[in-house]
């Protein structure tokens, strides 16, 4: 081709978009070699290319319709009450119990309060699902993990009954241990014999120290009350006797049903307390590395707060290192194959050098692009993500084929006028095709199926950039091409 055609080329609005597209796209993935000599990327990887650890939690609670004869307030608070669990309001007619119940179990319990159970539904609502999230990014953050998915399984009538965590670098055995529990904390103090009474929830905490270690050895984390919370321990101490006999009453701290710190208040505290309140305090968690740990995840726990609601783990899973390796290894092999066997096609098709390197080149293009993009929205890619990949591979092939069959209609190249027109049809069988493959993904990547929605976006938007990008380009490039 000659100059001049070349930089008329260049200065076509299609062809310059993509080359564009190109450009950035290769900035966003920024290929650089770290400080030990590897070839590295700003692409993230999911759990299925590198070593980490994935979790499904169940919610162990229950969406329930109901109607009453009684006013929703007091039927809500004597239902919450009699049943022993927080109890919410979800609209008019439905009620999220916040504790594992069968609807059997449920049905006395809402008749003696003067209501019928009308429907029932394991899980929690939207909203709940949502507070569970954000806790359960928090409690990631804390963690120090920077690649982490967390996805509420909702259904079509809003109640969220799994909750899916992907977490990258994690080792099952810490993450069963942070995001795998409710991180329920609450301090007793010991009544009579073994018998204890409940005095705090973690929620009137204020402020939570960096986990430290004393003068004996002895790993711990510092809290802060809030002032209501000093006002009721201090009542319960001197309620139950822990001031003025703290070797028969002792203090007890408590994480998901396992005490975490079990000790007599210490005179100073038990004095003080008498006279003041105090908000100050300090769970110890043992000593050496077994203490560090724990100091960490209760730590954690308490910073992040909560869950809404109990959890049991559903189904777990993990990759290790050297796994994750081989499956990028192999993912990169497979999309080399790919690329490689759609230009022996194409060439066998064709036989004409001059149309196989122009489809390879911009059917190349458009995954840099879709990397680009990946690294700019920082998307994890995992297996599906690699899948959606490859599919686009073979769906842009399929519509550049048609744009040059239509252009070599009659097996020559047609004028200007004929080219257009040609090329306008081709265009729109495209995007017809290009249509109904969004209709297709598009319930997968909204639905919460995590395992699914990283191939429904990257085959979604390698439609929307072959439509809008790389099939006017490639026409305008063949074109100039065949017109040689």
């Amino acid at each position: 081709m000659k100059q001049e055609r070349i930089k008329d080329l260049l200065k076509d609005w299609r062809v310059l978009t993509l080359i564009i597209l190109l450009v950035l796209s290769v900035v966003a993935i920024y290929p650089h070699f770290d400080n030990s000599g590897n070839l590295t990327t700003n692409l993230q990887y999911g759990l299925d290319l590198q070593q980490g650890a994935w979790l499904q939690l169940e919610f162990k609670a229950e969406v329930v319709g109901y109607t009453t004869t009684e006013p929703v307030d007091t039927f809500v608070a004597n239902l919450s009450k009699s049943l022993d669990t927080d109890v919410e309001q979800v609209d008019a007619n439905h009620l999220e119990i916040r504790k594992s119940y069968t609807q059997a179990e449920l049905e006395p319990y809402f008749e003696a309060e003067g209501g019928t159970v009308v429907s029932y539904q394991p899980g929690i609502s939207k909203a709940s699902a949502d507070l569970v999230k954000q806790i359960l990014e928090q409690k990631i953050n804390a963690m120090g993990t920077k690649d982490a998915k967390v996805n509420t399984l909702t259904g079509m009538n809003n109640v969220a009954r799994y909750v899916r965590v992907e977490m990258a670098g994690v080792d099952m055995n810490q993450a069963q241990q942070i995001i795998g529990k409710q991180g329920k904390f609450e301090i007793r103090i010991q009544t009579t014999g073994n018998e204890t009474e409940h005095v705090l929830y973690g929620d009137t905490i204020t402020s939570v120290q960096v986990p430290s270690k004393d003068t004996s050895g002895n790993w711990g984390v510092g809290f802060t009350l809030s002032d209501a919370g000093a006002e009721t321990f201090r009542d319960a101490a001197i309620k139950y006797g822990a001031t003025t006999d703290p070797t028969h009453h002792q203090l007890a701290m408590i994480l998901d049903n396992k005490t975490v710190y079990s000790a007599p208040l210490s005179s100073n505290l038990a004095s003080s307390l008498q006279s003041e309140t105090t908000r100050t305090m300090t769970a110890s968690t043992g000593t050496g590395t077994y203490g560090m740990q724990q100091a960490t995840n209760l730590e954690i726990q308490l910073r992040a707060g909560a869950l809404p609601v109990d959890v049991s783990v559903a189904g777990s899973g993990s990759t290790s290192a050297s796994l994750g390796s081989h499956y990028m290894a192999m993912c990169l092999i497979a999309g080399i194959l790919a690329l490689i066997t759609v230009a022996f096609v194409i060439f066998y098709r064709y036989r004409e050098p001059r149309i196989v390197l122009p489809m390879v080149l911009i059917n190349a293009s458009e995954i840099v692009i879709l990397l680009g993009f990946i690294s700019v929205i920082k998307f994890q890619m995992d297996l599906p993500t690699i899948a959606g990949l490859i599919a686009v591979l073979g769906t842009g092939i399929d519509q550049l084929v048609v744009i040059t069959d239509e252009i070599l209609h009659e097996g020559i190249v047609p004028s200007q006028t004929v080219y257009l027109k040609r090329l306008a049809r081709a265009l729109t069988i495209i995007v017809v095709a290009a249509a109904t493959v969004l209709i297709a993904m598009l319930p997968l990547a909204l639905m919460d199926l995590s395992t699914l929605k990283g191939f429904a976006i990257i085959t979604m938007m390698g439609v929307l950039v072959g439509v809008i990008v790389t099939r006017p380009a490639y026409g305008k490039i063949i074109m100039e091409i065949l017109s040689q």
